[in-house]
């Protein structure tokens, strides 16, 4: 009878956390400057999933509000569930998406790729080869050390601040009439130019990333024992955490490269997660992907329809973030992983 409820739990657990994001994503397609009726997106549907969007409403849900959403449901399962992976594998319940200085790389990337005046696409590629040099320098700074993950989380700091740096040179030499309010405007954050080519590029680094950490997760519990400790089960200690960053490193690259640097999601929600559902990464994971989503969802919708200018979506994010992190510590007296 146990086993039966538990099932049944497990069962009901997983069709919420899949639901939640896409009713979410549902209804803020309703939501914006120009506003729609539930009843009005659900009758334009046909015409989006065909490609042949003839009136107005199909228009706006289709071309304009629909990639945002896709992208930011993606984005914010990535960030999240990146956050996870680097919190276990690091012991330390501060570490985020940016720990091995993967965001700070992808956004140098783009900066230059706006300097030298790339398309959309080509600023995406930089990004992303960017933040995957940064992780690989940060990983030969650490490789082969005694001190374990230590000197690897040292050597991100480092180029998380020397990338920042190059970042700052960028903007210096940029012109200050276009190149510099566009790099700025970027590396704030925003959905603003998503479409579905730009989803094309990332989406399948992401979508790779998020799956090879979700196939692990019962393994990430192991994460964060001592290297005795983990050697003892039998697992293959030095790969599982080669595959966890290169992981999170597609997951958090790709986001970048998309929509510029996004704050506090890597880091807020899982700490959510685990008071709600515990630090059993099997659940963990799963349900950081599918706040993360809701969260950003939300995040952007907010951003693209409070004002009439929008708003960079990384200003919402730590504006509610922060408040809501602070509020957590003080509930719980420090997080423990």
């Amino acid at each position: 009878m146990k086993k039966t409820a538990s099932k049944t739990t497990k069962i009901l657990l997983a069709v919420v956390l899949i639901a939640l994001p896409v009713l979410t994503a549902f209804f803020c397609l309703a939501a914006g400057r120009y506003p729609l009726s539930v009843a009005d997106v659900w009758g334009s549907m046909p015409q989006v999933l065909s490609g042949e969007m003839a009136d107005n409403t199909a228009k706006i849900v289709g071309t304009m509000r629909l990639p945002r959403i896709l992208l930011a449901m993606i984005v914010g399962a990535g960030l999240s569930v990146a956050g996870t992976a680097f919190q276990s594998l690091f012991g330390n319940p501060l570490a985020t998406p940016d720990t091995l200085g993967v965001a700070s790389g992808a956004g140098f990337g783009a900066a230059v790729g706006i300097l030298l005046g790339q398309s959309l696409i080509g600023v995406q590629l930089t990004a992303l080869l960017m933040g995957f040099l940064a992780v690989a320098i940060t990983y030969l700074i650490g490789r082969g050390k005694s001190e374990g993950m230590t000197s690897v989380v040292l050597g991100g700091m480092v180029v998380s601040s020397l990338f920042s740096a190059l970042i700052s040179l960028v903007k210096f030499v940029a012109d200050t009439d276009s190149q510099l309010p566009a790099i700025t405007y970027w590396l704030m954050g925003s959905l603003s130019a998503a479409n579905y080519k730009t989803l094309l590029m990332g989406l399948p680094f992401i979508l790779i990333g998020c799956l090879s950490l979700y196939l692990i997760r019962w393994r990430m519990n192991i994460l964060p024992l001592s290297d005795d400790e983990a050697r003892s089960t039998g697992t293959a200690l030095k790969e599982l955490r080669i595959l966890t960053i290169v992981a999170s490193t597609m997951i958090t690259a790709a986001s970048v490269s998309m929509c510029g640097l996004v704050s506090w999601v890597g880091l807020l929600i899982p700490h959510i997660c685990r008071m709600m559902f515990g630090s059993d990464t099997r659940k963990l994971v799963p349900a950081s992907m599918s706040l993360g989503a809701v969260f950003m969802i939300l995040m952007d919708t907010a951003a693209r329809s409070m004002t009439e200018a929008e708003i960079p979506v990384s200003i919402l994010t730590a504006i509610i973030g922060a408040p809501v992190f602070i509020s957590l510590l003080r509930k719980t007296g420090g997080f423990k992983l």
